[in-house]
């Protein structure tokens, strides 16, 4: 597996972006989730003028081929569909990356549909039309396992050598709900039943059938526990993928908002595989899938916004991108109590 070098921020300069946030013109830490923000980007930018450039949020799309044993009420033709809406513009991901000026890339990592090559709205990364099926074999080889973190990796090294210093992820691929709930049941040790939600079936009818298939296939499980050998048994080619791209993130030293239920199991997996990558992340908003409250609290982090949204696609991450520029222009455009003549005062 490709490997990557990330390293725990400097904390040294902690104490002086502390300082310069608590003598802005306000009680000290009066503005609450924005102070702590401020800080966690000054100290992943080891500067007490942090900024946010040139945001991006990739989407990978990939099939699953879990999804022939019924675990969700969505057909998989519905991956490419909605992959074209993401191209033509009409999708929740597409009004939010517009609304909050990100540049959006979409990534074909493995859909089960054969796009026109010649279509530069996408970035043609297939792997394979879907994974196998776990509940009778690994989802996918070890070579097919190392691709997709190597294409996670690419598509964040494009987007940083553009100029982008703070990345989001989001995700197309019919049941990559079963999926996460089996990484996060394996690398948390909660129960199966506490991480299996309803996924797109809103009304939860087939979710007693998902869960008797989940437990089937990690029953069934022959590897070796390793980290990686999980994450390819059970994953998606999207997933993994998001994965990789959120270490090189790290490794770039970029900033990482994490997005819901799903994208929250990949940073959980790419801490797995480096603890550090946790420094650079932060999570944008508490989905409303069932899980992902439970999986948060296991990871010590606090969402910023919690909006009961379980669409996915990195709408979360979105919506909660303005609090990250309050943050940053909080800390560069108030002024000091030293730059004025305003006695400081206290609550």
């Amino acid at each position: 597996m490709l490997q990557f070098n990330i390293r725990k921020p400097d904390e040294g300069i902690i104490p002086q972006i502390q300082e310069k946030i608590d003598n802005l013109t306000k009680p000290k830490g009066s503005l609450g989730i924005l102070e702590e923000l401020a800080l966690q980007i000054g100290w992943i930018q080891q500067t007490t003028s942090p900024s946010l450039t040139k945001p991006v949020h990739i989407v990978f799309a990939a099939d699953h081929g879990i999804a022939e044993e019924g675990v969700s009420p969505s057909p998989q033709e519905v991956t490419r569909q909605m992959v074209f809406n993401f191209l033509e513009g009409g999708a929740g991901v597409n009004f939010l990356a517009r609304q909050h000026g990100f540049g959006l890339k979409v990534v074909d990592g493995g859909v089960n549909y054969d796009f026109d090559l010649t279509d530069d709205r996408i970035i043609h990364r297939k792997i394979r039309k879907a994974t196998r099926s776990y509940l009778y074999q690994p989802a996918m080889l070890m070579d097919e396992f190392d691709q997709a973190i190597e294409v996670g990796a690419e598509v964040v090294q494009q987007s940083y050598d553009e100029g982008s210093n703070v990345i989001c992820f989001g995700e197309m691929g019919i049941t990559n709900t079963s999926s996460s709930a089996i990484w996060m049941n394996t690398f948390t040790g909660i129960l199966l039943r506490d991480c299996v939600g309803a996924g797109s079936d809103h009304a939860g009818k087939i979710l007693e059938h998902k869960y008797k298939v989940l437990r089937q296939a990690t029953d069934n499980y022959q590897g070796d526990g390793t980290t990686a050998d999980v994450m390819r048994h059970f994953g998606g080619y999207e997933m993994v993928m998001t994965v990789g791209g959120m270490l090189k993130a790290a490794e770039l030293g970029m900033i990482i908002l994490v997005d819901g239920f799903i994208m929250t199991s990949c940073i959980l997996a790419a801490a797995r595989i480096n603890r550090d990558v946790l420094h650079y992340a932060i999570f944008g908003h508490q989905g409303d899938e069932a899980g992902h409250k439970t999986l948060l609290d296991f990871l010590k982090v606090k969402p910023i916004l919690h909006l009961d949204l379980r669409l996915g696609e990195g709408t979360g991450a979105l919506c909660a991108y303005p609090i990250l520029d309050s943050a940053v222009r909080m800390i560069n455009e108030m002024n000091s109590f030293k730059a004025i003549e305003v006695t400081k005062y206290f609550d």
